[in-house]
């Protein structure tokens, strides 16, 4: 078996693994970065982030062209090829993977195609996709292997007819009906995506509200929107059963009170979570911990209970997002390249890309609440807003939580177009630690949608010129 030796090797290559790799590149360490694609990117790239997006896109074109007939403008109903849809969507991968493989080779970093496995704390095993198994002798590992959907046993059923997240952006077709089970953002950005090329969209979900994690002002409006569009959302409901007939699937579902009529979808489209990538791995060999959820144990450095193996990214904890796998990256290469560095971010901003998109970084109301944490809160709602008026788009909200006593900003949450722009501002924020005065005092572009974020900070002071709180 033939054996190479390398100063740092890094198992995955998506948003935290090729990041890290680069940087280690640029610190003059000796790289190798192992992954079963041909080029760096991951499941953020090749099946999640970069594809859902670019679907989305169109979602929203298709959106913007249904209502434009309320502004004097009509289009009629458009025609989707869906191979070019999905060339163009297949475009957008290649053209963003092989740029990272371009980059990738300007910083001279080794990349190994395979699946890898640790055989001790300094030895990993590739089994190759094309060729012969190789060893990696590493000074230090970096675990970056990301996540995949969770499959529910009562809810996995062999049938083409039955999608996660990852085949539903395979557009095989456009059915006709579409169950979507689970009310969370990956669930209502692909039923977004469904609903706009033409699939009546049903949304099934236990809680007693969309996206659980979001403040419930946030969610309402998304919600209203939604309910719009969508055929139904079904809250405080569950799944009992599913079975595949020749016209489609046939589910059974309950509410509160009962079990609701069964009904035929042509497709289901299962979206519960994501869980952790950390099997398979043989960290039985390390000195590596996993806890019960599957996360690998990390200290502030993301270095694991092995001292020799890191972890980042969605494998050492939530939140699952792409940014803190990239930010935790640094962090990783910065500590074996002897300098200080911890993660401690003051906020991760969270995005969720439906139409419109909802947007929030720092301690949201419900977090405040659950903690007994004493906060004021200061929205401005976007019918006051000039610019969103000349884009016909009223229903947005941007609000502060600030700290009542030191009038310092902890959480921003906005929805609306572009909110995952705009929450860049509120995180910058937080993490300088401004005051709701600086918000204020910062002269914003008009007629601007960031103007909200200036104008909610005015009224935390009683006073805006474009609205007045009923407070």
């Amino acid at each position: 078996m033939a054996t190479q030796k390398t100063r740092v090797a890094i198992v995955g290559a998506g948003p935290g693994g090729y990041p890290a790799a680069f940087l280690a590149a640029h610190h003059g360490m000796d790289v190798t970065l192992i992954d079963k694609e041909a080029n760096p990117g991951g499941v953020c790239l090749y099946r999640g982030c970069i594809p859902s997006k670019a679907l989305l896109h169109i979602a929203k074109l298709l959106n913007e062209a249904a209502h434009a007939d309320a502004l004097g403008i009509e289009f009629g109903k458009p025609k989707i090829d869906l191979e070019k849809l999905r060339a163009w969507k297949d475009s957008v991968i290649a053209k963003l993977t092989g740029g990272l493989g371009m980059m990738r080779n300007l910083h001279k970093v080794k990349q190994v195609q395979g699946t890898a496995r640790f055989e001790s704390s300094g030895r990993l095993i590739v089994a190759g996709e094309s060729g012969p198994d190789q060893a990696v002798e590493f000074d230090y590992a970096i675990v970056a292997t990301g996540s995949r959907p969770v499959q529910i046993p009562a809810l996995s059923i062999d049938s083409p007819k039955v999608m996660d997240s990852t085949t539903a952006l395979e557009l095989a077709d456009i059915p006709k009906s579409l169950l979507v089970i689970g009310g969370g953002y990956i669930g209502l950005e692909l039923g977004s995506v469904y609903q706009a090329l033409g699939s009546k969209v049903t949304v099934v979900e236990m809680t007693p509200g969309i996206l659980p994690g979001a403040d419930r002002d946030l969610a309402d409006v998304l919600h209203q929107q939604l309910a719009g569009r969508f055929e139904n959302i079904l809250l405080e409901t569950r799944v009992l059963e599913m079975k595949a007939q020749r016209t489609g699937i046939k589910v059974r579902m309950a509410e509160l009170d009962g079990e609701l009529p069964a009904r035929t979808f042509s497709k289901v489209l299962v979206s519960v979570g994501r869980r952790p990538n950390s099997e398979n791995l043989g960290l039985e060999n390390t000195e590596v911990e996993v806890n019960e959820r599957g996360f690998i144990e990390v200290d502030q450095q993301r270095r694991t209970s092995d001292a020799h193996i890191f972890a980042i990214g969605d494998v050492a904890g939530e939140p699952m997002l792409a940014h803190k796998a990239t930010h935790e990256a640094r962090v990783a290469i910065e500590t074996i390249a002897d300098k200080a560095s911890a993660f401690e971010p003051a906020c991760i901003p969270a995005v969720v890309f439906t139409d419109p998109e909802v947007a929030w970084c720092g301690v949201t109301e419900n977090e405040a609440f659950t903690k007994n944490m004493k906060i004021r809160v200061s929205s401005f709602p976007w019918a006051a807003s000039g610019r969103a008026v000349t884009l016909g788009r009223t229903e947005g909200l941007t609000k502060l939580i600030i700290d009542p006593r030191t009038e310092r900003l902890l959480g921003v949450g906005i929805i609306g177009p572009g909110a995952g722009d705009l929450i860049a501002e509120g995180a910058l924020a937080i993490e300088m630690g401004a005051l709701a005065a600086d918000l204020k005092l910062t002269i914003h572009p008009h007629p601007t949608l960031s103007e909200t974020i200036m104008e909610a900070a005015e009224l935390f002071y009683g006073h805006s010129p474009h609205y007045r709180s009923k407070e």
